[in-house]
């Protein structure tokens, strides 16, 4: 194994689970947001505000094609990652996929503590936020059930139970 990918709706425990996974497989960690944040010198937020969506999914797909080529890396991706083009089919061609999936109570709570930097998230209500949250892993379960493996996405046990998974 010489690519491990992280998918999963935000907060779902991606980048928390893939630091420690990564540390207990002696690879790196790359957060593919942060990777294209360096690249543009700007937050993937200002991106969208400045360039729009388009534009970000197409500096993500180079990123991801950028991931092909590193070696012994666990990549967290974003949440919407899997879901555009084929970045599934690729990302299960050259390498292992694994779907974290917490509860939506989960998300909700996760999520709600850090809303307001989420410009998604940051006027609704705690109940429009979990309509929202439901509507949308709705929409992107068809595509990361397409995963190698499911994981709970628990923030304290999900690096030992996706070394369980992986034998």
């Amino acid at each position: 194994m010489k690519r491990l990918f992280l998918i999963g709706y935000m907060c779902a425990g991606k980048t928390t689970i893939g630091t420690a996974l990564a540390q207990q497989l002696g690879y790196r960690f790359i957060d593919l947001d942060q990777y294209i944040e360096q690249l543009e010198g700007k937050s993937v937020s200002a991106i969208f505000a400045d360039k729009g969506e388009a534009y970000f999914r197409q500096l993500e797909k180079k990123a991801l094609l950028d991931m092909f080529l590193q070696d012994g890396v666990v990549v967290a991706t974003g949440g919407g990652t899997p879901c555009q083009g084929n970045n599934m089919a690729l990302m299960n061609q050259h390498g292992i996929t694994v779907f974290l999936n917490p509860s939506l109570d989960d998300l909700a709570n996760r999520l709600a503590i850090g809303k307001q930097t989420r410009p998604l998230l940051k006027d609704k209500t705690d109940a429009e936020m979990r309509l929202f949250i439901g509507k949308m892993m709705q929409q992107r379960l068809p595509y990361y059930r397409q995963a190698h493996y499911t994981c709970s996405g628990n923030l304290t046990t999900g690096a030992t139970e996706i070394m369980e998974l992986l034998g």
